[in-house]
């Protein structure tokens, strides 16, 4: 009688430790990388190219589009202002917020950010279209 207790103990920790070591099937993920929207002019290049395409890009439009609004300029409003945006399914910008500094100096960061160009191709997600989210920040100083 001992001998089977013994026996039964010794099963019955192993598949709780085997259990442990396995973990929870339940918490298993998988993970599907984003490709990155493709900015115009970027569309033939591999995707290590095309990435760093894009972020050039975009520093471009954003020196080339920068204006300081010419009321913040009088008043000597400075300051910090990031931007939270999405290139969309359909390969336009979205400004989901704009945060810091004073509301012109906002105001014009969101200007600039919806001048983005629509992308050639948005953004994708295993295979399908999806909305790729970005965050600049703008530097007001004068």
């Amino acid at each position: 009688m001992k001998k089977s207790l013994l026996i039964l103990a010794i099963l019955f920790s192993a598949t709780l430790c085997a259990q442990q070591e396995w973990g929870d099937m339940q918490k298993n993920e998988l993970t599907l990388k984003e490709i990155a929207p493709i900015w115009p002019g970027c569309d033939s290049k591999n995707v290590a190219q095309r990435d760093a395409c894009f972020d050039t890009k975009l520093s471009q439009h954003i020196q080339k589009n920068f204006k300081y609004p010419a009321a913040a300029w009088k008043n000597k409003e400075q300051g910090r202002v990031v931007v939270e945006f999405v290139i969309d399914e359909k390969g336009m910008p979205v400004v989901k917020s704009a945060t810091g500094a004073t509301k012109s100096l906002q105001e014009e960061a969101k200007r600039n950010i919806m001048a983005i160009p629509k992308m050639t191709k948005p953004g994708m997600m295993g295979g399908k279209p999806r909305a790729i989210k970005y965050t600049v920040p703008f530097t007001f100083k004068m």
